[in-house]
């Protein structure tokens, strides 16, 4: 246990009491000498001394002076004021007090005039010191601590953004320094009805529906449906990850409108920046997918084109199954990229990819049809997407994460209309797209 307990402090108080060194008591508690001694001024209990007419200045009993508040008509000594305190307003002022506080063990439990001394003085009592510490816990979690003129500031920045369609790490992460709450706070406060914002405008806050168990499919267990996948599974991919720690890696993945018809989306997840790259097919095919890449090697040239696309992770999805196609440039017979697959059913292996989808039904609900949507579409869908930030990448977006030398990626942004949209702009609502 990380905290404290009213058995280390009974150690602790029984140590100071004999005598121990701090050191010596941290060894018996097992913890940290720091944190004892963080523990002793913490939690110790001060008792106020018993000074000349309340004042606890080293002159006050032979004090005679007058007129400190500059007012000539009172006749009374400064130091038999109730109206002003000397230690605000005379320069001659210090403070009795004892030197042997301010050292370990930095109490007078053990101290052998502590009885008749008549300075300020702290305890350590095991007792009194768990209390304290469980009071002062109990109040940082009790109700909103904040101005009204605060809360209010924070009310209407999360709902103005969040009807936006913008997730709270987005806003938090762009935001921050003008939030005077943390994020786990933030999720706290619309959790109990404090702003106007709701669980319900929360996506993630909402509850996944159950996933439907699929059954087991026949032809699974014959083995010529995954012909393609012949030193292309996973454990291939992450072998030849390992062996090259500074490859690209690229997940790769669709997403369907209405299913098995009409369009559909081509993602593309980049890993070392979390750009997601989206490109509107017409249909479901495996050639469909090759002209795709055919179309960026002729856009790029084949040296930034392998340098952006080394190594692609895909599912087993039919549109990706012409493996020597995908893997080789055309006419020349260059290798292009790697390609791998997923484990059947193991969708999670490219999770990074699945998540970021998330943010494309935002805009466009499971079950609509992509017909009717076009490539400037999704260049708009792309860059909004794109310029959120993520608490994965320390509170940055993707287009944040683009190094300054990468030349590729760079070239890739301007050839596909990619450009971040400011942060307090960024909008993942139906109606980004009106169709």
């Amino acid at each position: 246990m990380k905290q404290i307990t009213l058995s280390d402090r009974i150690v602790i108080e029984a140590g100071i009491c004999t005598g121990k060194s701090i050191k010596k008591i941290s060894e018996d508690i097992g913890k940290n000498p720091s944190t004892v001694s963080r523990e002793i001024r913490t939690n110790r209990s001060y008792i106020r001394g018993s000074f000349y007419l309340n004042n606890d200045c080293k002159y006050a009993r032979h004090c005679a002076r007058k007129h400190i508040c500059t007012d000539e008509y009172c006749e009374r000594l400064c130091v038999k004021c109730r109206d002003y305190e000397c230690r605000d307003m005379c320069v001659r002022y210090i403070p009795l007090k004892c030197s042997r506080i301010e050292k370990p063990p930095y109490v007078c439990n053990r101290c052998p005039t502590k009885d008749k001394c008549n300075k300020n003085r702290y305890i350590y009592s095991a007792k009194l010191a768990d209390a304290a510490s469980s009071r002062r816990r109990s109040e940082t979690r009790r109700g909103v601590r904040l101005t009204e003129e605060q809360l209010k500031f924070i009310d209407e920045l999360v709902t103005k953004q969040i009807k936006k369609g913008q997730p709270l790490t987005h806003i938090y992460s762009e935001h921050e320094a003008e939030l005077p709450i943390s994020l786990r706070s933030l999720y706290n406060y619309i959790d109990n009805g404090w702003l106007h914002v709701r669980n319900i405008d929360l996506r993630r806050m909402v509850t996944y529906k159950p996933r439907k168990k699929r059954k087991k499919s026949e032809k699974a267990a014959d083995g010529d449906q995954f012909y393609y996948r012949y030193e292309h599974t996973y454990e291939d991919y992450k072998r030849y990850v390992e062996n090259h720690p500074n490859c690209s890696v690229v997940q790769m993945d669709t997403v369907v409108g209405t299913k098995s018809r009409g369009q559909r989306i081509l993602t593309m997840l980049f890993m070392k920046t979390g750009i997601m790259l989206m490109i509107l097919i017409p249909d479901g095919k495996a050639k469909t997918v090759v002209d795709v890449f055919d179309f960026l090697l002729n856009i790029l040239g084949m040296e930034d084109f392998r340098s952006l696309f080394d190594v692609i992770l895909t599912d087993n999805g039919p549109e990706f199954r012409w493996t020597d196609y995908l893997e080789w440039a055309p006419y020349t017979g260059e290798r292009r990229c790697r390609v791998f697959y997923c484990d059947p059913m193991a969708s999670w292996q490219k999770a990074e990819l699945k998540k970021n989808h998330e943010f494309i039904r935002y805009v466009i609900p499971k079950g609509k049809s992509f017909d009717g949507y076009n490539h400037n579409d999704m260049t708009v869908l792309m860059n909004h997407i794109n310029s959120t930030k993520r608490l994965s990448l320390n509170g940055r977006c993707p287009y944040e994460m683009v190094a300054e030398g990468d030349e590729s990626m760079k070239l890739l942004m301007e050839l596909m209309g990619m450009d971040t949209i400011p942060a307090d702009d960024v909008h993942l609502k139906p109606d980004l797209l009106i169709r």
